[in-house]
């Protein structure tokens, strides 16, 4: 584990006591919402609060959530690429990945990537979320030969083209997500890509153990996803990050998660997004008989989050907890995430996008404005170098850092 997450100094909002834990907790929330911080040990007692205090931690996550990010909702409007589904790592939940002469395996071609994005172009997105395996050409010798008739090298080879392609031929910024990454290959991407991202998932080791969620997932070492992320705030890279819950980690990993995701963050200050995404069950997956995070477990992880977080945004994904995804937003969060009226979520491919109009009038409703942003969050706008990139975003953006608003 990275030193930079070793010693995060975190004072204490109060003691609980065990003889009337609901008590003490509705007696230290006030002094939270006042700005004190919190100890991991005292947000795992928060995780697993009563539904009494349930209210009252979403209040506080609220007025913290109001201090910092006032009644404006964030998204996304993009596409997803997905550019090839080939992947090494075999994780329990994933229903995104193939191997070689499996149904639905696909690598995109530049033509598809640049017909897809332009059909997004059409209808006022701005974002292109590529989505890929992890290094696939290391174990399939059908990924090395499709590299090899495409003219590159590797699959981040073919990726860092065909973000080049988005950029050159269309208004769409590329968002790339392609798993784990050195300097280097941050720093290549970085030239056409305002953003990165890698879900860190989780601290725990254990899920990778026979039969756990990260079996066969040699990409999921939690020591190597924390690396490639502080790799980025080496370089002021904007980041995407975040943690899945309920795949087998405890209250204890997801605390220790987030507090290594704001460890990171304190000392590089690059990390735009957090997200808290939840397990949804599908039929052809490993965990398919595995259960699903409640709804109040969603609601407590996201409030804590905030508690933890404080400033940072934070983004739940409303296709995930539909049909009344808006009752997130009393949870403290902040950005929907991306949202695409264009293409599926291939890695959730049963759970439809929300159309705008509903995702507006709900986030209406809940007393918020809703906001196009663009794939680099408005305050992280100035920090990307590329200048083909920042001249992008200035043209699409208005004063305030959002997508500019058609006349």
């Amino acid at each position: 584990m990275p030193a930079s997450i070793q010693n995060d100094p975190v004072t204490s909002a109060g003691a609980v006591s065990p003889a009337n834990v609901d008590a003490d907790l509705l007696s230290v929330l006030p002094e939270i919402a006042a700005g004190c911080s919190i100890t991991p040990e005292f947000a795992c007692t928060l995780m697993l609060c009563s539904e009494r205090v349930l209210p009252a931690l979403l209040d506080t996550a609220m007025q913290v959530k109001r201090q910092f990010k006032p009644a404006v909702i964030t998204y996304s409007r993009k596409v997803f690429i997905p550019l090839t589904n080939l992947c090494r790592d075999y994780c329990g939940y994933c229903i995104f990945r193939r191997d070689p002469g499996q149904p639905g395996v696909q690598t995109m071609l530049p033509e598809e990537v640049l017909a897809v994005a332009r059909r997004g172009e059409k209808l006022g997105c701005t974002e292109a979320l590529f989505s890929l395996g992890d290094k696939p050409e290391s174990i399939f010798p059908d990924m090395r030969a499709t590299l090899r008739a495409l003219g590159y090298k590797s699959t981040l080879h073919y990726l860092e083209a065909m973000c080049e392609l988005v950029v050159r031929e269309t208004s769409l910024l590329p968002h790339a997500n392609p798993g784990l990454m050195s300097a280097r290959w941050i720093g290549r991407l970085a030239r056409w890509s305002p953003s990165l991202g890698l879900m860190f998932e989780t601290t725990s080791d254990l899920l990778l153990q026979p039969g756990a969620a990260h079996d066969r997932a040699p990409d999921k070492v939690p020591a190597l996803r924390l690396r490639t992320i502080e790799e980025a705030g080496k370089q002021a890279v904007p980041f995407t990050t975040g943690m899945l819950i309920g795949i087998g980690e405890t209250v204890e990993d997801r605390v220790n998660t987030l507090f290594a995701i704001r460890a990171l963050h304190g000392r590089y200050g690059h990390i735009q997004e957090v997200i808290i995404q939840n397990f949804r069950v599908k039929a052809d997956i490993p965990m398919r008989d595995w259960p699903e995070p409640s709804r109040n477990e969603m609601l407590r992880t996201i409030a804590v989050a905030r508690l933890i977080l404080r400033d940072m945004n934070i983004q739940a994904p409303p296709n995930l907890s539909s049909p009344d995804y808006d009752k997130l937003l009393g949870a403290g969060l902040n950005d929907w995430g991306g949202v695409s009226p264009v293409t599926p979520d291939f890695i959730n491919p049963e759970a439809p996008w929300p159309h705008l109009a509903d995702l507006e009038a709900r986030t209406r409703s809940a007393g918020c404005e809703l906001r196009q942003r663009l794939p680099v969050y408005p305050e992280f706008i100035g920090k990307v170098s590329a200048p083909a990139l920042r001249e992008r975003m200035q043209a699409l953006s208005d004063e305030q850092g959002y997508v500019r608003r058609k006349a």
